[in-house]
This record gives C-alpha cells, sequence and structure tokens, in this order.
C-alpha cells in the first residue's frame, strides 16, 4: 500500500504541479452537494497552486456569492447558457447554441493548456434537457489532455458517461427542507 501510494505521489510535480496524470470526476444525483464538492476541490486544488477553470452551464455564475471568492484567489469562472427553460422561458435553439459555445470553449482551453483542473458545473444538466447529446459530452472527455483533471456535475447521467469517467459520486436525497416547503436559504442553498 505504501509503494502504491509513493507511485502516486511521483505522478504530480508539485513544483509547478503539473499533473501527469488527470482523471475525469462525476458528482451526480438528486441530493444536494453536487456543486459544493465542485467548489471544494477547486479550493482545495487551489490551495495546492494548481489552476483551476470552472465553468457553468444554466447558471450566471457572477450571482453567485461564492464567485468573489474563488475569482479572488485564482480561479476563472466563466458560464454558459445562463438560463434554463426550468426558470424562465427561452429559445430552445438559442440555447443549444450558447452550451454548444460551452463544448466548444472547453475544447479551447484544452488547447491552451493553462489549467490542471477544469470543472464543467452542470453540464449534465444539459444533457438531460437536450441541449448537448451524449456524444458531444463523451468527446470532450475523450479529448480531455493526459495531464488535465476534469470535473463533471450534474442530475443525470447516462451509463456511457460513467464507463468513460474515472470517480462517479451519486449524491443522493433522502430528506430535504424543500420537501416541507423551505424555500432555498441565502448562504445554505445559493
Amino acid at each position: 500500500m505504501l509503494k502504491r501510494l509513493l507511485e502516486r505521489q511521483k505522478s504530480y510535480k508539485l513544483k509547478g504541479l503539473i499533473m501527469k496524470k488527470g482523471l475525469i470526476e462525476i458528482y451526480t444525483g438528486d441530493g444536494k452537494g453536487k456543486t459544493t464538492a465542485a467548489i471544494g476541490l477547486a479550493l482545495r486544488a487551489k490551495s495546492h497552486n494548481l489552476n483551476v477553470c470552472f465553468i457553468c452551464f444554466h447558471k450566471d455564475i457572477k450571482r453567485y456569492k461564492e464567485a468573489k471568492i474563488l475569482k479572488k484567489i485564482g480561479i476563472d469562472l466563466f458560464s454558459f447558457a445562463r438560463r434554463h427553460p426550468f426558470f424562465e422561458k427561452v429559445d430552445r435553439e438559442k440555447l443549444r447554441n450558447e452550451c454548444l459555445d460551452g463544448i466548444n470553449f472547453i475544447r479551447k482551453i484544452f488547447k491552451e493548456k493553462k489549467y490542471d483542473i477544469v470543472i464543467c458545473d452542470e453540464i449534465l444538466i444539459s444533457l438531460r434537457d437536450g441541449f448537448l447529446k451524449e456524444k458531444e459530452i463523451i468527446e470532450i472527455m475523450e479529448e480531455k489532455p493526459e495531464n488535465i483533471e476534469l470535473v463533471l456535475t450534474g442530475r443525470y447521467v447516462t451509463e456511457k458517461i460513467i464507463e468513460n469517467a474515472d470517480l462517479v459520486s451519486e449524491i443522493k436525497k433522502i430528506k430535504h427542507p424543500f420537501d416541507k416547503g423551505i424555500k432555498a436559504r441565502k448562504g445554505i442553498e445559493y
């Protein structure tokens, strides 16, 4: 076990922190905490001097208070397809094109090799709601450079995407205050 741990430590270059082997992580499920886990990973990575890119789908990251902190510590933030039909009336074709812009942006930053970790928050919602196709997300997973850690979050995931990932965590709702009519609370849910 110690030998395996030492080999894993050797797989990371700690000066300049360029990972030799980045994995693909997925945080999914109907429970609360997928984005929170991704933000926690971003904070941990940044504390080890890794370069982090946090990309949101169907959220305007600038509206979230934690964005100020993430930006302040040097995490780059981007948003695509900021609106969602669940919350407002939108042009579905326009939203699909905005999601595709997000996919093209991910490809661009993969080529730049500027980041150690790329987090695609709620990208799996784009898949669930038909704005992205399974094939498009799998292509991103396959195009990921070897040294980049890729994180995908959202309430939905397919078996093929699971097969292509290295780590999949399902956050399951057992009980939630929403079920009792308690609305989202500032500082807790948003």
